[in-house]
């Protein structure tokens, strides 16, 4: 394969898991709003524009791995934040939500991409200084589940 094949595949990649994360990001906040079953929300979701263009493993692994470990990705988020989990905007639970189960389930996925594309999330759907917040607590969360990733980042 060629490098620009590479790079094209590279990007397709990023391009997918951006289209991923959109889909996931619209269903959780769907749930905020009113919690349904998982199901009946992917299939809404399935009709969205632009649905077939997500990578598929990652959007499920996204929406349904975060509305089943739900309680214990807000566990893990909520000692971060500065205020309680209740008064979070929707469109701030989703995005946070969707950056602690990609840090924790996705090692793959460096710890500043992962807390890098919630905050371009936020910036797209949330408030004003949202993505700021955004930023702030999945880092320190990063910091915690990612110890060994983020300390390595820290002495290049």
């Amino acid at each position: 394969m060629s490098e620009v094949d590479q790079k094209r595949k590279g990007m397709h990649t990023r391009n997918a898991r951006r289209r991923s994360r959109e889909l996931a990001l619209q269903g959780l906040y769907q749930w905020f709003l009113n919690p349904v079953d998982a199901g009946a929300l992917d299939a809404h979701l399935r009709d969205a524009p632009g649905f077939a263009k997500a990578d598929m493993v990652h959007y499920q692994s996204l929406l349904h791995g975060s509305l089943k470990n739900l309680q214990t990705l807000a566990d893990l988020l909520t000692p971060h934040l500065d205020r309680g989990w209740d008064e979070l905007s929707p469109v701030e639970k989703s995005v946070l939500v969707l950056g602690a189960r990609e840090l924790v389930e996705h090692p793959d996925i460096p710890y500043r991409v992962v807390i890098n594309e919630a905050v371009e999330l936020t910036k797209t759907f949330g408030g004003t200084d949202a993505h700021r917040f955004v930023n702030g607590v999945l880092d320190k969360l990063a910091q915690q589940v990612r110890e060994v990733e983020v300390q390595a980042a820290a002495r290049d």
